[in-house]
This record gives structure tokens, C-alpha cells and sequence, in this order.
């Protein structure tokens, strides 16, 4: 946003958390350090690099233009707009309407 460039989030309604009040309360499950200082048992980092593996980070609210979801999308996403999204059923197309 900062730069002038729209951001979008495509994600799973599984991943919205409509109890938590914002971000801050996410608990972010950290991986471990070798999968980005190794490749294939190979060391890529000089010796005694250490790393910080997120599986996943917050993008604060803020800064988020549209979000995709498998229910549908969301401009300007406010808590009121996702809420109207996550009441919506998910319905996948059958060969009867394809």
C-alpha cells in the first residue's frame, strides 16, 4: 500500500478467525531453521547462520485491498463484509451446471 500496490490474500475461509480481535493474537507456528539453510542435506549459509522460520506471517488488516476466497470475495474487507462472507454456503459446481 505503501508503494501504490493493491494487495490481495487468497485464502480458505478455514483460515479466518472471526473471535480474534486482530492479528497480534495469531500464534505463528515457527519451522525449522534447516529447511532455508540447507538444500538436499547441504549446508547453503555460512557457518553458525542462524534463521527464523515462520510457517506463515499477519498481514496487518490495514493493508489488505481484496481478499479470494472459495465463498467469494471481499473488497475493502472490513469485519461487517467478512462476517456477510463467512454466513455464505460454499457451493461446488456439479457437472449438472458446468
Amino acid at each position: 500500500r505503501q508503494h501504490g500496490i493493491k494487495f490481495m490474500v487468497v485464502a480458505p475461509t478455514s483460515t479466518i478467525d472471526m473471535n480474534l480481535a486482530n492479528g497480534n493474537q495469531i500464534i505463528i507456528e515457527e519451522r525449522a531453521m534447516t529447511e532455508v539453510l540447507m538444500i538436499g542435506g547441504q549446508s547453503i549459509a555460512a557457518n553458525g547462520a542462524k534463521a527464523w522460520n515462520p510457517s506463515f506471517d499477519v498481514t496487518p488488516a490495514a493493508l489488505v485491498d481484496v481478499i479470494v476466497t472459495e465463498k467469494g470475495v471481499v473488497e475493502q474487507p472490513t469485519s461487517e463484509r467478512l462476517a456477510s462472507l463467512m454466513t455464505k454456503s460454499t457451493r461446488l459446481p456439479t457437472t449438472a451446471n458446468l
